[in-house]
């Protein structure tokens, strides 16, 4: 059977899931890790449930039904977990040469943006702007697939430097980079873009109740 992990390789090779209009489902790639990714035109649930009952709570056709309330509360209940986010899902090509800005690397495998991030992610790292306006992370999250997320504070926002920091991450990453992006944050979404990530989809994550 397919793996998470070979679709989502599939997918950052160019090779997207058929847009055929159905639903795959597949098995979760670690006890931490499940959830719904829709492609166009094509679902993807990945939760250890059973097939059948996936397919028979969704009407034929409705492509928009595997991200819609009624198919998500079913999805809580089958698993036991809780419905998180709602993301636009990005990915970028690995870039070649330096960060287009300085960063410093924290080192401190008990500081607070450094323990949060494990909490989601494998093989954590986090750098620093040298005023400390601005981080990015990166780590393995869904399936192993490396993932970046960035942070400005708030009086540094507004001048560009998520953009930048969305592309230092590209510099970073040792192989295609993805990011999950809240789609009302219409000033994440646009530093993204501008750093050259591609959306592929929306993402929403079935996380532990006590998450």
């Amino acid at each position: 059977m397919e793996t998470l992990a070979d679709l989502l390789a599939d997918a950052a090779a160019g090779r997207p899931p058929a847009p055929d209009g159905s639903v795959t489902v597949l098995p979760q790639p670690s006890e931490r890790d499940a959830g719904i990714i829709a492609f166009t035109a094509h679902t993807v649930v990945f939760a250890d449930v059973d097939p059948a009952r996936v397919h028979a709570l969704l009407p034929a056709g409705d492509l928009s039904a595997p991200l819609m309330p009624a198919f998500l509360t079913a999805m809580e209940a089958a698993t036991g977990r809780r419905t998180g986010n709602l993301d636009l899902l990005a990915l970028a090509a690995p870039a070649p040469g330096p960060p287009p800005l300085p960063l410093e690397e924290l080192t401190a495998g008990d500081h607070p943006r450094v323990v949060r991030a494990r909490r989601y992610r494998d093989a954590v790292r986090v750098w620093v702007t040298g005023d400390g306006a601005g981080l990015v992370t990166l780590g393995r999250g869904v399936a192993g697939r490396w993932e970046a997320a960035v942070e400005v504070e708030p009086e540094h926002r507004g001048r560009g430097l998520g953009r930048s920091l969305a592309a230092a991450a590209r510099h970073l990453t040792p192989g295609p980079l993805w990011a999950q992006i809240a789609p009302g944050n219409a000033a994440s979404v646009r530093a993204f873009l501008a750093a050259g990530y591609l959306p592929m989809g929306a993402e929403v994550l079935l996380v532990p109740d006590n998450d």
